[in-house]
């Protein structure tokens, strides 16, 4: 198997979209598994889309040493990969401190021993690249950069002189230069790229992901890239977080769409070791599935809040199962989609300031857009009284909405670092139904999902 890191010199260095034309190439050719560094779902949902494989995360911060081996060991064994493709997060050394690599591209690079290629943002710089590859080479001597890969440069002049100051100065090889471009060819807004899942459906949207792989591929030298790669044996999977029951005897809904769609790629191995039978469905299109327990990851429900305020016999069935005992789990978008309702504080994109849809009505609540923006991360304690039991967690808060709860309500999160609904309070609850700002990973987590499963599985008897 080899196995290569592409990071960027900062945030917007093109990491993404040179990641996934790579991913994308390479999968023609090889099984190609994908990881990306840091808590995101969004650059993951085009890294699987392009490989066919779910893209999993990696995290100093919110991952133990051994969780983040034993996930790349499981994804990379189990599905016989020839080439592992991590995506780092911001710049290489961006992390949650400022005197420790904890959270950073760099720790996962140094953990899993994997070399780097780097992609500098040499717009406007020449002989500065090698300047700037200098300090990043000296920074942090564990650290191995194979290779060097250009972005926004102008002109065979521009590429000549940034390649010949790289090789000659730093003695790095420089494998692609890719050309400034005037329109990005990936949609972004206020949380990032715009999922693959919802863009997928449009045809401008696909060719436009298309065209970009194209024209990176002739723009890096892949043979260049795997000489560099390292190469290493891909030995069975002999970890314990990530088992196979005997048979699976809980049917756990899943919500999948274009409004909800944030989900770390492990939850679904997560959910299944612990006895679960997937059942994806839609908030937008279907009906209230036949399932003994319902989790609502995040998304952008604020932009389908018309579709989902017309899909009624699903939110009577969330709210009508909440009332009866169901456990519902709904993280950030889950949460928004689980209050009374969605209101638009300002003008936003097609919609006007006050427009509001109606939502679940389980938690009294406003969900209000837009708000201030919030991404960090969080470490918390919950309540042995939420679906999820006492636990101690770590987590990641990603959003650009606000909630003002009305009256009195349960919190089951206390937060010793993040912001959640109420300042130091998050997840809020109503007997089995759980909603917070907090994203869980499922493998730092596989505790409490596990304790979730066990509430499904009671649940279930308390029925027949």
């Amino acid at each position: 198997m080899k196995t290569f890191l592409i990071s960027g010199d900062r945030s917007g260095a093109g990491k993404t979209s040179i990641s996934v034309a790579l991913a994308a190439l390479l999968s023609k050719k090889y099984n190609v598994q994908c990881f990306k560094v840091g808590m995101d779902y969004i650059d993951p949902s085009y890294l699987s889309a392009v490989t066919g494989r779910h893209c999993l995360n990696l995290d100093s911060f919110v991952l133990t040493p051994e969780e983040n081996r034993e996930i790349f060991s499981h994804a990379c064994s189990v599905m016989k990969t020839d080439i592992a493709l991590i995506e780092g997060v911001r710049g290489l050394y961006e992390g949650a401190e400022s005197l420790s690599d904890i959270g950073s591209t760099a720790s996962i690079a140094k953990l899993l021993n994997i070399p780097v290629i780097l992609v500098i943002d040499a717009r406007s710089i020449t002989r500065s690249a090698a300047a700037l590859l200098k300090g990043f080479t000296a920074f942090d001597p564990e650290i191995t950069i194979a290779g060097v890969i250009l972005n926004n440069v102008r002109g065979e002049s521009h590429i000549r002189k940034a390649t010949e100051a790289i090789e000659h100065y730093c003695e790095v090889p420089v494998i692609g230069a890719i050309p400034r471009l005037d329109n990005p060819p990936l949609k972004m807004r206020h949380l990032g790229l715009v999922p693959f899942l919802e863009g997928s459906p449009d045809r401008e949207f696909l060719t436009q992901i298309n065209e970009m792989i194209e024209s990176v591929g002739k723009q890096i030298n892949i043979n260049a890239l795997l000489e560099l790669a390292d190469e290493r044996e891909n030995p069975p999977y002999t970890g314990t977080i990530f088992v196979h029951p005997e048979r699976k005897d809980i049917k756990i809904g899943v919500a999948l769409d274009g409004a909800f769609n944030f989900y770390y790629g492990d939850i679904f191995a997560i959910l299944e070791s612990s006895g679960a039978e997937i059942v994806p469905f839609s908030p937008i299109h279907d009906s209230f599935p036949d399932v003994d327990g319902i989790i609502i990851g995040g998304g952008y429900p604020e932009y389908f809040g018309k579709d989902l305020e017309k899909n009624i016999n699903m939110r009577e069935g969330i709210k009508a199962a909440s009332l009866k005992g169901m456990p519902i789990y709904g993280e950030c978008g889950g949460l928004m989609f689980l209050c009374d309702s969605i209101r638009f504080t300002s003008d936003w994109n097609d919609l006007s300031a006050g427009d509001e849809f109606q939502m679940c009505g389980v938690f009294p609540g406003v969900s209000s857009i837009p708000s201030r923006r919030i991404v960090r991360y969080v470490i918390g304690t919950s309540s042995e009284k939420t679906p999820f039991g006492a636990h101690q967690f770590k987590g990641h808060e990603f959003h650009y909405s606000d909630v003002q709860m009305i009256g009195d309500v349960q919190y089951g999160y206390h937060l010793e670092r993040g912001v959640g609904i109420n300042g130091s309070l998050d997840g809020v609850f109503s007997q089995n139904t759980l909603g917070s700002y907090t994203h869980l990973h499922p493998v730092a987590s596989r505790n409490m999902f596990a304790d979730f499963c066990s509430l499904c599985r009671e649940w279930k008897k308390s029925r027949l």
